[in-house]
Parts: structure tokens; C-alpha cells; sequence
């Protein structure tokens, strides 16, 4: 379990994050939504360590993250960032090693395990077949599921993703979110994860944690935050909320407004 408490964050002298107190539990996927420059991204960047905290607690399963060296934290959490420079001359295998990098002995030494956890990564992302391939000759789609295999190689308990499916096609979104879900189902993993497209949110997010001006909203699931009076308050645009045939969760349509 993900438990943050009370966390504030400032830029300088400028609060951009207000006591945001938020629970995700073991095999729970949890989608953070709101407008350009809300705080989602900020408040990925608190927890998974990147920018300091000013009060409040990150807690995974009891343990407060916020007194941990940056290699013991990341035993407990791995992140998908939203853009990161990766090492043009690095390999997809070398660049998916590296997220065993928090269990290697001190001489840096690869095991038969790290092995195994790197291809396992690879396939479950259907990025196998690139291995070989410097990072600098793929798109950034294949880019964007390379982070995505080099963080299920960390073998955390908790997973936190930034915008993970900016640079995918209908297809590969869909193929990466079905596995994060089952991913979370299947290893009891946390996973915390910020999304533009509300629809993908609703698809395959247990909850949906709404952020504006650095607060935190509200929080429940996307029946109870996803509706039309809600989201035109957030979003300052008109929206019309219909049921999704297959599914039936909520499913978001632009209006035009006048």
C-alpha cells in the first residue's frame, strides 16, 4: 500500500502542492487527472524522491520513504517517467538491466535472476524482438515501452507512471494499460498513475484521484468523479458523459460549446 499524507511541495516560495493526502492499495491501479500544470506531475516526481517534500509522509507499506537513501527507495518504488533523455548508445537489454541496478552486489554484477527479470520485462512489453536495437534507432513508442519493461524488471511492490501512453498509437495504449491492470491483479501491485485521456482513466482505473491548482479534489471511482458536473468545474469545458457499451463506466465526449 501507497499512503501519503498531508504532502506539501513548493517551488521556492510558491506552494504547488497542498496537503494532498492519498491512499492506493495493493492491487489497485489509481489514475490522477486533471489540467495542464494541476500537480500530477509534481506529485509523482515527491514520491518517487526526484523533489523534496516540504511536510507530510510517503509511507509503502509502513515504510516512510522519506528517510530511505535513493537505493533502498528504490527496492520499494519504480517509476515511468513522462520524458527522460535515455542513453542513445545503450541497448534496449542494457537499458532494461538497468532497472536491477538497486539489487546488484557491490562489484555491479549481473545474476541469473536480474537475467530472467530483463526478458521476462521485454516480452511481457512485446519489446523482445528489440533487444539488440540501440535506443537511439527505435520510436518513441517502443521508447516509452522500454521504460515501462526496465521498470517491471525493478520488481517493486509499488509502480508509479507519468503519462505512459503520450507517445503510443491506439493499439499499444490499449495492449499497455491491459497489462499494467493485469500486472496489478496478479502481483498485488500499487500502481499510481497520471493520465491525460479520461477515457483510458475510466477503462481501467480502479480509482480516479482529481488534482486542481494542487489539491486534491476528490477521489472514488470513475462512476463517482467522472460526471458531467464535476468535470466541467475542473475542466472549464463543456463535456457530455454517456455509458461506455462494453464496460459501462463512464465515457467522456467533448462539447462545443458555444
Amino acid at each position: 500500500m501507497l499512503k501519503i499524507q498531508n504532502l506539501s511541495v513548493y517551488y521556492g516560495d510558491r506552494e504547488v502542492l497542498k496537503n494532498i493526502g492519498l491512499e492506493v492499495k495493493s492491487g489497485e491501479v489509481v489514475a490522477l487527472i486533471g489540467p495542464n500544470g494541476a500537480g500530477k506531475s509534481t506529485l509523482i516526481r515527491a514520491v518517487s524522491g526526484v523533489i523534496p517534500i516540504r511536510r507530510g509522509q510517503i509511507r509503502v507499506n509502513g515504510t516512510d520513504l522519506t528517510t530511505l537513501a535513493p537505493i533502498q527507495r528504490a527496492r520499494h518504488i519504480s517509476v515511468v517517467p513522462q520524458a527522460v533523455s535515455l542513453p542513445p548508445a545503450f541497448t534496449v537489454w542494457e537499458t532494461v538491466l538497468l532497472g536491477r541496478t538497486p539489487y546488484l552486489n557491490f562489484l555491479g554484477q549481473t545474476s541469473s535472476r536480474d537475467e530472467e527479470l530483463t526478458r521476462r520485462s521485454l516480452e511481457q512489453v512485446d519489446v523482445l524482438h528489440l533487444a539488440e536495437s540501440r535506443m537511439n534507432e527505435i520510436s518513441g513508442g517502443e521508447q516509452q515501452r522500454v521504460l515501462l519493461a526496465r521498470a517491471l524488471a525493478q520488481d517493486t511492490p509499488i509502480l508509479i507512471m507519468d503519462e505512459p501512453t503520450a507517445h503510443l498509437d491506439l493499439r499499444h495504449q490499449l495492449d499497455l494499460l491491459k497489462l499494467i491492470s493485469k500486472q496489478a491483479r496478479e502481483k498485488n501491485l500499487t500502481v499510481m498513475i497520471a493520465l491525460h485521456d479520461l477515457n483510458l482513466a475510466s477503462l481501467f482505473a480502479d480509482r480516479i484521484a482529481i488534482i486542481e491548482g494542487g489539491q486534491l479534489c476528490m477521489a472514488g471511482s470513475p462512476k463517482e468523479t467522472l460526471t458531467t458536473e464535476i468535470l466541467r468545474s475542473v475542466y472549464k469545458v463543456p463535456v457530455h458523459v454517456i455509458q461506455h457499451p462494453e464496460s459501462h463506466v463512464p465515457l467522456i465526449l467533448p462539447g462545443l460549446g458555444d
